[in-house]
């Protein structure tokens, strides 16, 4: 029997390569599409910087409407109508409320006052049972967030958080976060006891004399890493150089290291020189 010549086996060769290369190559891209899937699936799961409650339960907006209607309804009418002592309520959405009620600015004991930062009335739970009801009564404007911000500071930047602070807000906070008057007789409150969510709301809804700062002026991961940065670093600082001194202000405490440091010298100088 005569073996077959080696060019006469070449292009079965060929052909046999390639249909082993064609199946590792599918095998291969199966693979790569088997792992992206899973990655994507993964990137999915990842909590979002900021969550939104947008929905409340009929139970909440019931027990929302006991309370508004006992206490906010004299000024601001039983459907959040507004009066002639109170704006109007709806369509401000449910964040508006919620800081309002949550840091104790409202309901105020006389309408005629100015609404300033207190002990709250209601706790958590009552003030969003107040901001839910308010939300049913009509749709929430475009300006304004429809829903109640709850944020994720786990994987935020506390380097960007410090001078987003600093570019959009010290101005006003100052540094520390402390507050500072206005020039138009207002106050900027501190922050120093303000929650994760009121500080998300502040931005996102303006309140007082603060401007409203929407997605297009800071994104969602922006917000909050400010807001990791306020309840981490302001709240929280590592006074390094000794005692905080309330967080004050570097021009408050140099005051302060003036006053007693100094001070304290020129005594000891003078007891000296008596001395000698």
């Amino acid at each position: 029997m005569r073996r077959p010549h080696l060019r006469s086996l070449l292009p079965a060769g060929v052909v046999a390569l390639a249909a082993v290369g064609g199946l590792a190559f599918s095998l291969t891209a199966g693979a790569v599409g088997r792992s992206t899937s899973v990655q994507t699936a993964a990137d999915s799961l990842t909590p979002p910087p900021i969550h939104y409650v947008t929905h409340f339960t009929t139970a909440q907006v019931k027990e929302g409407e006991v309370l508004f209607e006992a206490n906010c309804s004299t000024c601001h009418g039983t459907r959040a109508e507004g009066s002639a002592v109170a704006p109007d309520l709806q369509g401000l959405g449910p964040a508006t409320v919620d800081f309002w009620v949550s840091t104790g600015r409202m309901p105020l004991a006389n309408s005629s006052e100015q609404a300033e930062e207190k002990p709250p009335k209601f706790d958590q739970a009552q003030a969003t049972d107040i901001a839910a009801f308010v939300a049913s009564l009509a749709p929430t404007a475009p300006s304004y967030p429809d829903g109640i911000p709850y944020v994720n500071t786990k994987d935020a930047n506390l380097q960007l958080g410090m001078r987003l602070f600093v570019l959009n807000c010290a101005a006003c906070h100052t540094i520390t976060g402390a507050g500072d008057a206005l020039a138009d007789g207002a106050y900027a409150p501190s922050l120093h006891r303000a929650t994760s969510t009121q500080v998300a709301e502040a931005i996102r809804t303006g309140p007082g004399n603060m401007p409203v700062f929407g997605p297009g002026t800071l994104s969602n991961r922006q917000v909050a890493d400010i807001v990791a940065y306020v309840t981490g670093v302001i709240q929280h600082p590592d006074d390094r150089g000794g005692l905080g001194l309330g967080g004050i202000g570097p021009v408050a405490e140099g005051f302060v290291a003036l006053l007693f440091g100094v001070g304290g010298l020129m005594v000891v100088a003078f007891w000296l020189g008596e001395r000698a």
